[in-house]
């Protein structure tokens, strides 16, 4: 027997402490070598080895029989005069771990193999022990391994960008990288009621017949899925046919929240690839639980179709990575009438609707095209290359299909429609999709207007367009000022029309100022903020800044020297957050609750007069008034002022101003003024802009006037530095201004 010199393996430290030790315990060994799986020498006494030693080794340890764990089993062999013991040790599962062989000298007589195991039972216990531990710490750090690169994927999957158009959604980000990551030939996501199907191979796969295996499988798996409502793994592939492709299968079903099956994650591997295991199991599992996350936050839950925030993700995504623009347009849809659906047969039958709209929209929309619900009763398509007349006959088809939706309900008859409106894409828009967007909705407005139950193009030559269209562009900048706070407040004084101790009161105006400098009156951004929910907004904006302004002067403004007015639109009022937001910001301002009066349009008060008298009471329980503005122009203005509880009635301007020449005119604001005072509630005049309609209304009985005659709108700042000299005004005989020059921009006084 020849020893060959062999370069003990690096990868694991020194085994030279054992070495020593069993050489000690049996000196007549000549060599001692450590064996691992496929007899590779894992250490070797002297760097010397010998291949007949070698080759013992590895039939010893060829043996994968799980046999007594941790046991120590001895056999011997003769060598050419030289006799060589391997000792063959196994782990906690009794599976080989490794052999320890030795070769006596030559001549030596043989030792009986239970007297030489007796000898170095202890050596080889402790380096048994020592093995398994390395090789526990070995498979445990590539399960850590192989557990990082799994949670690399998790996170990649979790990560909102789109390196390709082929990776333009999140969806099909996680499939691509599952396919990826672990190395399969086919991975396919398939969601019917979301419309959702993906099938994705390897970047660098030659593509064949993936949709077509998918299409033969895709019934069974969603089948199984929903039925047996747990994972699917086939490894064991037989015979190819057309119903069973030869590939191996890990199904994973897809749930929704409430944990029915909705679809399914599958991945495929060719027959002669590699088993699904454990961790393909587990990691397909998360994954899918990550689909349902990605449903839930892109989808609108309620109809299945995207939400506007994925849905305008996704159109960008596209938009940005053409290497040249192209003819898109959006179709804007818009049911008629929900709030007559809602009102006449239910929620429920409008929720139901809106339900059975989205899927029309769904299955009449053309192939390619994009579907959102992008709010409440509305929806948008995008469709990709198609121009203006082809998006009008989508339309036009999704339309007369949701004209089959009315039925005759015991109720009576539900009468379900749409309107819709159609735009190109401006070519040279910063924001094309949100440009387009607000485009169509004009037109669909217009259509509306022309009757409902149509589809209109957006014609940049009828006006009715082009005036809806300068509303949405100061939205554009109202949405920007209220971000920025861009407005200023102003004051205008309401001041007594009669002699004797009142405080002056003042109605804060707002401003906004656009980004040249310039402050544009309410007249030319309130309309458009009504017209697109924005008034809540603005309404916070001022009462958080009003309350703010008049923080400074806190302790002057405990002693009630004068009221402050603030205007709410109807919006507020049926937000049902607006009225804890005012208590608090009052609370936390320290200005009295009492000298702040709240101004109600008769419209905004009387549309939903129970929630209106809610509102109000619950501001006056802690102090402050409530004002009647325009009072007199609605349909039943007195029926309702023995509901809701007033302090303040402002009469009409039109009445105001006609008073002097018009007889009836002056005789309604008589009547206001006289029934006003026997309620307790005070009158405001409007629009007093000579000097013979202050003296008219103080004949009439009213008790404050406001306008151009009393005095005009200044800076809320300039107004509440002269506290001090509207506290004389509360305080003196209404004769101030005869006495005192307070300056030509002051208020003038009654006398």
């Amino acid at each position: 027997m020849v020893a060959v010199a062999q370069t003990p393996n690096t990868t694991l430290p020194s085994l030279d402490p054992y070495g020593q030790l069993i050489k000690m315990l049996f000196p007549r060994a000549q060599s001692i070598a450590v064996y691992g799986m496929g007899g590779t020498p894992l250490w070797v006494a002297s760097g010397q080895d010998d291949p007949d030693m070698q080759r013992f080794a590895a039939e010893l340890l060829a043996d994968r029989e799980a046999r007594t764990p941790n046991d120590i089993d001895g056999s011997t062999r003769a060598f050419d005069g030289a006799n060589a013991y391997a000792f063959l040790m196994r782990d906690e599962q009794g599976l080989p771990l490794a052999v320890v062989g030795l070769l006596a000298r030559e001549g030596s007589e043989a030792r009986p193999m239970s007297l030489v195991l007796g000898l170095l039972r202890p050596a080889l216990e402790c380096l048994q022990r020592d093995l398994a531990l390395r090789a526990s710490l070995g498979a445990m750090t590539r399960d850590l391994s192989s557990r990082d690169r799994d949670l690399e994927l998790l996170l990649d999957a979790s990560v909102e960008r789109a390196d390709t158009p082929r990776d333009a959604d999140e969806l099909s980000r996680l499939v691509q990288a599952a396919v990826d990551h672990l190395g399969c030939t086919i991975g396919t996501l398939i969601i019917p009621e979301r419309s959702v199907a993906i099938v994705r191979t390897q970047r660098d796969q030659t593509r064949g017949d993936e949709a077509g295996i998918v299409t033969r499988t895709h019934r069974h798996l969603l089948t199984w899925a929903q039925l047996q409502r747990r994972t699917m793994i086939v490894n064991k592939v037989a015979a190819a046919s057309d119903k069973v492709p030869p590939f191996k299968i890990l199904s994973v079903p897809v749930r929704h929240l409430s944990n029915r099956v909705i679809g399914f994650l599958a991945l495929f591997n060719h027959a002669e690839g590699d088993d699904f295991g454990l961790r393909h199991t587990r990691l397909a599992e998360l994954l899918a639980r990550k689909v349902t996350s990605i449903l839930l936050t892109n989808y609108d839950a309620a109809t299945g179709l995207l939400a506007r925030g994925s849905f305008e993700q996704q159109v960008d995504t596209l938009l940005a990575s053409r290497p040249d623009p192209g003819i898109d347009s959006v179709v804007y849809l818009d049911i008629d009438q929900m709030h007559v659906i809602n009102e006449n047969f239910g929620m429920h039958v409008g929720d139901e609707t809106i339900a059975r709209v989205a899927e029309i929209v769904r299955r009449r929309a053309p192939v390619g095209a994009l579907c959102a619900r992008i709010s409440g009763d509305r929806f948008a398509l995008f469709l990709a290359g198609a121009d203006a007349d082809s998006a009008a006959t989508a339309a036009e088809e999704i339309r007369s299909s949701v004209g089959e939706l009315t039925q005759q309900r015991a109720e009576g008859v539900l009468r379900v429609s749409l309107s819709a409106g159609v735009a190109l894409l401006p070519a040279n828009s910063k924001h094309p999709l949100s440009h387009a967007l607000a485009i169509a909705e004009i037109a669909s407005k217009a259509a509306k207007d022309h009757g409902r139950d149509r589809v209109e193009t957006f014609d940049k030559n009828d006006m009715s367009m082009v005036r809806r269209h300068g509303e949405v562009q100061i939205v554009a900048t109202l949405r920007e000022a209220i971000a920025t706070n861009r407005f200023r407040l102003y004051a205008q004084p309401i001041l007594p029309l009669s002699a004797g101790p009142s405080e002056p009161r003042f109605e804060i105006l707002i401003r906004m100022l656009t980004e040249e400098g310039e402050l544009l009156p309410p007249a030319k951004f309130l309309p458009a903020a009504e017209s697109y929910q924005l008034m809540p907004a603005i309404d916070r904006w001022v009462v958080e800044n009003s309350l703010k302004e008049l923080n400074g002067h806190a302790a002057a403004l405990k002693g009630r020297i004068a009221r402050f007015a603030i205007n709410l639109s109807g919006q507020s009022v049926g937000d049902p957050d607006c009225a804890a937001f005012i208590e608090a910001q009052i609370a936390a301002s320290g200005i009295p609750a009492d000298i702040i009066c709240f101004e109600l349009t008769e419209t905004a008060a009387v549309t939903h007069l129970e929630r209106a008298e809610a509102f109000m009471q619950r501001l006056r329980n802690i102090g402050c008034e409530f004002a009647l503005d325009d009072f007199g122009t609605g349909a039943s203005s007195l029926a309702y002022l023995k509901s809701l509880p007033v302090s303040v009635l402002k009469i009409d301007g039109s009445f105001v101003r006609d008073a002097i020449l018009n007889g009836r005119s002056e005789s309604m604001v008589k009547a206001v003024a006289q029934l006003a005072r026997a309620m307790g509630i005070t009158t405001v005049a409007e629009y007093v802009e000579t000097d013979d309609l202050r003296i008219r209304m103080a004949n009439l009985g009213v008790d404050y006037g406001q306008g151009f005659a009393i005095g005009k709108p200044v800076p809320l700042s300039e107004v509440l530095q002269d506290l001090s000299l509207y506290e004389l005004v509360a305080a003196g005989d209404g004769t101030l201004g005869a006495e005192i020059d307070l300056g030509p921009d002051f208020p003038r006084l009654t006398g």
